[in-house]
């Protein structure tokens, strides 16, 4: 209710400008009540307990400065970043953009972060407090060697992640996307784990929706090869299906509403590449209980939010908890990894 009263004078504000605000505003607040362990609706992926399914995605909370107050909003997990070895500013501004009529996002935001550095510093302060932690990490859009500043965050950040997710998706760092072909991601991923050690964190990754068959097998037969412990399905999207909204001509990755479908129709083809072999983080447009839960009964034994919190606000974890238990009992389930795949 109150965020309800709140957001026309946030939306008056630049779209970024009112982030920054919202990270201020919960830096600030008193610690939340996180999800209960082992409730309704408690789920295993990659040898982690998860308190729900409903985690926030990479991108709100980009230099790892806010994990635990987003787990006091009822998340299951927060994933932080992404976070590149060096700092760097990120594209030109205007760079983020609402689309009211459409509950949609455009960003070409551009790895925007403080640095490894910084980080490691922050999170070792952290210490050792309770809740899944996610730290999605990129590379310098200048790197000579993407590949090397992969391996060099891995092995930074392994220390302080549940699990690390791999970001070769976004659309706003040129020729990032690229790592996805064959060839590269198979070099890139035996980096990775090499710098990981043994034991260390499971390895997610992060991979775009504008992705042809032929490449989701791909992924598919290496992901299972070299054992991840799941794929984040998926990030914005660079096709632009009908919007209203005047900013729909913006450069960047489209997020929320009208990403939906696509994000939907990517989780039912991992899935069947896949074959089950492999868990599913479920991302893309992702609103409601029922949305999270077309995206499970799909394949996903995990979803994330991050758009919609703009348009409804800091409840909706709880919101599509409640809701989620409730579609749980319709359904007949008496578990969420009894409904995954189960559509």
């Amino acid at each position: 209710m109150l965020y309800s009263f709140l957001r026309p004078a946030l939306f008056r504000l630049d779209a970024e400008r009112a982030h920054v605000l919202a990270l201020n505003a919960l830096k600030l607040a008193p610690a939340g009540r996180r999800a209960p362990a082992g409730g309704p609706l408690a789920v295993e992926v990659a040898g982690l307990s998860f308190p729900n399914p409903i985690g926030m995605a990479a991108g709100f909370d980009k230099d790892g400065e806010i994990p635990d107050a987003l787990l006091g909003l009822g998340f299951g997990f927060a994933e932080v970043g992404s976070i590149t070895p060096l700092p760097q500013a990120g594209n030109p501004k205007p760079r983020l953009f609402r689309l009211e009529q459409d509950r949609a996002v455009i960003n070409r935001m551009g790895f925007n972060n403080r640095g490894a550095a910084e980080a490691v510093e922050r999170l070792r302060l952290r210490g050792s407090k309770p809740g899944v932690l996610g730290i999605n990490v990129g590379a310098n859009k200048d790197s000579a060697d993407r590949i090397a500043d992969y391996a060099m965050m891995t092995r930074l950040m392994a220390p302080f992640a549940s699990y690390l997710a791999v970001n070769i998706s976004s659309p706003n760092t040129p020729g990032l996307r690229a790592l996805q072909d064959e060839g590269a991601l198979t070099a890139l991923l035996d980096a990775v784990l090499e710098a990981r050690g043994h034991p260390g964190p499971p390895v997610f990754l992060k991979v775009a929706p504008d992705l042809q068959p032929a490449d989701i097998d791909a992924i598919a037969r290496i992901a299972i090869d070299k054992q991840l412990g799941a794929l984040i399905v998926s990030n914005t999207t660079i096709s632009r299906p009908p919007l209203q909204s005047r900013q729909a001509g913006e450069a960047g990755g489209l997020s929320g509403a009208p990403l939906r479908d696509l994000a939907q129709q990517r989780i039912v083809d991992f899935r069947k590449a896949t074959g089950g072999a492999l868990p599913l983080i479920g991302v893309g447009g992702i609103a409601t209980a029922d949305d999270a839960w077309a995206r499970i009964r799909a394949g996903a034994s995990l979803v994330q939010v991050y758009s919609a919190m703009v348009y409804e606000g800091p409840g909706i974890a709880r919101r599509i908890a409640r809701g989620l238990e409730g579609l749980m009992q319709r359904d007949g389930f008496s578990s969420i990894a009894e409904a995954v795949g189960s559509g």
